[in-house]
This record gives structure tokens, sequence and C-alpha cells, in this order.
């Protein structure tokens, strides 16, 4: 199934840019979980269950929350078709500041095993990953550690995946992609000035010179979370580098026009005799696009996933 995108989205930036901001998903409200990691921090957990023994975990985007209405579009058709459904706030997302000095990053595997492991005690027989953008990076690098081989997971879909962190960083940071890459460089800093008041070792000084996300992750991420600098921390968490080693069912959707990707995004030779996982590369949809109208509001993302998550 190819998507066409609505004639009036006539590239691959009103494709990103309207479900972002014009899209209303209506759904009925999450329970609210908050649950302790190994080192004394929390997660926000936003829960709809309806007894289901199958649970759809959902990872947000860059600076996301469960609260995106990408996040709850995949929520509304997953809980119509028989799933729960587990949407994760990362550390920092929700709307109180985490405790730790860390936050979140791309590669930040161990709250998702967190966030896994309680699904697998509160009693899920079947464990289904959904990651968006970022969220599909650390989908896709998750199932890849030799770690995380539990027998509950049984699908996933990873979608509009930056693959590749350092050189996706770069093409989100060109002059085309200002409006994106400067409303994201906003918000981080805004998170990194509010845990400097909390943490006084937190320097704030480079942020005067920073000019793009590579820049702040070299001054903050990269440092912050044990890495030696921004290159470091893409080499060590880019899933280009786990997904050979994925062993359930995975799904990955790249649009070919995806203003935020590179070309190294599409792994297309890498994982054409993949046991496992099935890449896919529809010429339209934008980032986190995908926009459809006639469908009862769901887009076409959705229906691909809720497609690939039933099929036998």
């Amino acid at each position: 199934m190819d998507y066409i995108p609505p004639l009036f989205l006539f590239n691959n930036h009103l494709e990103t840019i309207y479900p972002a901001l014009l899209r209303k998903v209506t759904l009925q409200p999450y329970q609210r979980e908050r649950i302790t990691t190994p080192d004394d921090d929390f997660l926000d957990l936003d829960w709809i269950t309806q007894g289901s023994e199958k649970v759809v975990i959902i990872s947000h985007g860059l600076e996301g929350n469960t609260t995106r209405a990408y996040i709850k579009g995949m929520a509304k058709v997953m809980l119509a078709n028989g799933f729960d459904i587990l949407a994760w706030n990362y550390r920092g997302c929700s709307e109180e500041l985490n405790k730790q000095k860390i936050f979140y990053h791309s590669g930040a595997t161990e709250d998702l095993e967190v966030v896994v492991s309680h699904a697998i005690k509160k009693g899920y027989t079947s464990i289904y990953l959904v990651g968006f953008s970022l969220g599909g990076n650390l989908t896709l690098k998750y199932l890849g550690e030799n770690r995380t081989k539990h027998p509950h997971l049984k699908k996933a879909t990873a979608l509009s995946v930056p693959m590749d962190l350092g050189s996706s960083c770069d093409a989100i940071s060109t002059p085309r992609n200002f409006l994106y890459s400067n409303r994201f460089l906003k918000s981080l800093v805004d998170k990194v000035i509010r845990k400097s008041k909390i943490w006084n070792d937190i320097d704030v000084t480079p942020l005067a010179k920073i000019k793009t996300l590579r820049g702040f992750d070299d001054a903050f991420t990269a440092p912050i979370h044990g890495f030696q600098d921004a290159a470091d921390y893409y080499q060590q968490c880019s899933s280009l580098h786990f997904v050979n080693d994925i062993s359930i069912p995975t799904l990955i959707v790249n649009a070919v026009n995806d203003p935020f990707l590179s070309k190294e995004c599409y792994p297309v030779d890498l994982l054409k005799n993949h046991a496992s996982v099935k890449f896919e590369m529809p010429t339209h949809g934008g980032h986190v696009g995908f926009a459809q109208f006639g469908q009862n509001g769901l887009y076409w993302s959705e229906q691909r996933t809720l497609q690939f998550l039933k099929d036998d």
C-alpha cells in the first residue's frame, strides 16, 4: 500500500507541518502512572486499557510527549483494534522536570527497558513497540541490543527514523530546515537552563554560541550522558548500527521526501535480505506526516502500522 498525499499538501514541508500544527485527535483521557527508575528518577506513563493481553508501547519524537497528535492518533487506532495503550513520556518531557542531571537522548534504551519490563510485570503476554522519529531510533536500537530479547516482544514499527544520527542532525540544520531546528533548539536550551538552576555544575555559558543541534549535543547532550562529544554520541546511538541484530518482525517506514533525514537513513542494501526487518520508502509523507482524509481520521502511517502488527 503506497501513500498518496492530499493535493493541497504539495511539498514535503507542508506534509510535515500540517499534521503537526493542525491535526486534532479526540481520544479518551489517559490514566497517568509514575514509575521509579533504577537511578531514583521517574517516568510518567500514560495508559488506556480495556482488559487486553496485548499492549502497544508508543515512543514519541524529539521534545515531544504523549499529547502529540501523532501519538494520540496511533493510540486511537490501536485501541479500536483490541490493544491496550502505553504511551510514555521521556525524562523531562512530561509536565515536570525530571530529578536527575541526565534527561533523555536518542539512545537511552535503558529507560525503554524499564517501561517494557513494567508492562511485563503488569501481565501482558504480547508487547508491540511503535516509535516515531527519535522514538523510532530508540526502538530499533533497543531491539538490536542482546539484553532485550524478551519473548513477550512480538512486533515493532518505526516511523520517520533518523537511523544515522550525525548526518540527520546535519540535515535538519540546513537553512531550508531552519524553522524546525530552531524550534527544537529553543526547547532544548530552555530545558538546560531549567536544569542548571538545580544542578550547579551545568555550565550554561556555551549556550550563547550554540547555533545548531550538533552544537547543542556537543556541549550538553554528550557530556551530560557520558559521551566524549556529539560524534561519539551519534556513533554509539545510531540505530543503523543495531538493525542487523533485530530478531522480531519489524517495519521501518522512511518517506523519500522526509526533510529531516539524510541519505544514510535509507539503508536499502543493508536490509534487503534481512530475515526480520522490512524497510519501506514511500515517495511522499514528509516527517511524521502521512496525512489522509476520508478514512475516519485514520492516517496512512497508522493504517500501515496496524496492518503490519496484525498480519500473521
